[in-house]
């Protein structure tokens, strides 16, 4: 049996007609998408104006201002002797003698500007016995105070013993001229206190108690 080849199946047979409808085919996609697709491109021009002349343009240059040098500094002045008999050709300064100065005191020292409060350090601060209404208790309100209706508060600051009396007072704060600070040094005066602890040991100690004067009605 002889085996014949079919040129119409050989592709070295199709290889150029292949070639020639892919060609022909890809001219026929590039003609349909210019015509689906147009492009339009604007062209712009630049007109230049052919007649004008740069060469005969005016420019206004500002003009440059002047400055005048400042004069030079004058010359230093020439010491020349006088002609006039009056003055004295020498004049002669006499040592200073210190031991007729008198011995200055210093000057003395500024007042404080508070009140001068001292502080023992404690645990426990010390309690009037029956508290603070105990001190209350014990004001006599003075009669010149009442007649002119004065009211306020008095900081007095005490000492109080290992004891619990009072051994010492001072005003810290008050309203002079009206006998409320005298009234409450009495009023605290006369009140028992519980005397302060440090380290479970009494102590004496200064304290601030403060008296409130008030008038009734």
């Amino acid at each position: 049996m002889i085996i014949r080849k079919d040129y119409r199946v050989s592709l070295k047979y199709r290889y150029p007609v292949m070639v020639r409808g892919s060609i022909l085919f890809s001219l026929l996609l590039l003609v349909g998408l210019s015509i689906a697709f147009p492009r339009f491109i604007s062209e712009q021009f630049i007109q230049f104006d052919l007649n004008r002349d740069d060469r005969n343009l005016e420019v206004d240059i500002p003009q440059t201002e002047q400055f005048e040098p400042p004069p030079p500094p004058a010359r230093p002045s020439i010491p020349v002797a006088s002609d006039r008999e009056d003055l004295a050709d020498d004049v002669t300064i006499e040592d200073t003698d210190f031991e007729d100065f008198i011995e200055w005191d210093a000057p003395p020292p500024p007042p404080s500007s508070g009140p001068n409060v001292k502080f023992i350090a404690y645990d426990d601060p010390p309690i009037p016995i029956g508290g603070y209404r105990s001190i209350q208790k014990n004001i006599i309100y003075p009669e010149i105070a009442q007649e002119a209706g004065i009211e306020g508060k008095v900081i007095i600051q005490a000492f109080i013993d290992k004891k619990g009396r009072v051994q010492g007072m001072s005003v810290l704060k008050g309203i002079p001229n009206t006998g409320l600070n005298e009234a409450a040094m009495v009023a605290i005066k006369k009140t028992r206190f519980k005397p302060a602890q440090q380290r479970d040991r009494p102590v004496g100690v200064y304290i601030s108690i403060p008296v409130n004067f008030k008038l009734k009605g």
